[in-house]
């Protein structure tokens, strides 16, 4: 079939395509809507999202600064606890160390009062055997007497009582 030929002043030279523009108005409607109702809420959810993380990241570094001068301070309280504790033993050492010289002094002491006690009773003893010595030997001179008083003795008697009164006397004081 044949075809007229349709002549240049029949068809116009730019034709405007009306699908396309409506479709661009949409998708600038559509646009606009997402910009509305899509992008502003998630951007503020994104801004409120990154606040909560600079917030987090501030509190950890805040979080970590506390934890590092709590750690300082530990650190110095148990240097400090531990020159207390130093301390604490070197006093105690001190007392038992004065504690000992108290108690071996007191025990000196009693020691050098037991002594004086019995250097008196020796004192004593020895006072007492030395009168009882005296005593025996007043009794043995008064038999001596009685002795010579009852029978006449010659010379020879009379040594041999006076060997006998010295041998006497002689064990009484080595027994003593």
């Amino acid at each position: 079939m044949f075809m007229p030929l349709l002549s240049a002043q029949t068809m116009p030279i730019l034709s405007i395509d009306w699908t396309l523009v409506i479709q661009l108005c949409n998708t600038f409607i559509l646009f606009l809507l997402l910009k509305k109702f899509l992008f502003k809420p998630v951007k503020a959810m994104i801004d409120a999202r990154e606040a909560e993380v600079t917030g987090l990241y501030a509190d950890a570094n805040n979080a970590k600064e506390e934890a590092l001068r709590m750690k300082e301070e530990y650190t110095q309280s148990l240097a400090g606890a531990k020159e207390e504790a130093g301390q604490i033993v070197k006093d105690a050492c001190q007392k038992a160390q004065r504690r000992s010289d108290e108690i071996v002094l007191e025990a000196q002491n009693k020691a050098s009062a037991m002594l004086s006690k019995a250097e008196a009773e020796i004192a004593q003893e020895k006072k007492k055997a030395f009168n009882e010595i005296k005593d025996e030997i007043s009794d043995i001179a008064i038999m001596i007497a009685a002795k010579v008083v009852e029978k006449d003795i010659d010379q020879k008697d009379h040594e041999k009582l006076i060997e006998e009164f010295i041998d006497g006397v002689g064990e009484a004081s080595w027994k003593a």
